[in-house]
């Protein structure tokens, strides 16, 4: 089975795992891993047009790091933008609002 996709991680996502247990650590780039071969919504999943998240529910805690799509490069790139502990059922708008800001500064970047 072919990859969908590759990863990359912008500073605040690596700062973000880094903060983490290593075991959360783990499971995170496990599912990130799987997300990448599998149509599965529970692990990777459309919150706007332009904005992704990865899930993931390690010992009761929602961890999540959304992500955008490169599809300029090849192969084509989910860019994860940062990460954060869940606390409620909906990604708060705030935390929306930053991955467009970062994905806004990537394009700038690599245009």
């Amino acid at each position: 089975m072919e990859a969908k996709f590759d990863v990359v991680f912008l500073e605040e996502a690596r700062s973000f795992i880094g903060s983490i247990n290593e075991k959360a650590q783990r499971k995170i780039l496990y599912n990130m891993d799987k997300a990448r071969f599998l149509n599965d919504v529970s692990l990777f999943k459309k919150l706007t047009p332009e904005i992704w998240e990865f899930r993931t529910l390690y010992q009761g805690l929602q961890y999540r790091l959304l992500a955008f799509w490169d599809v300029k490069q090849k192969p084509t790139l989910v860019v994860a933008t940062h990460g954060f502990v869940k606390k409620t059922d909906k990604v708060a708008r705030e935390e929306i609002k930053k991955a467009n800001s970062l994905r806004q500064l990537y394009i700038e970047q690599h245009t």
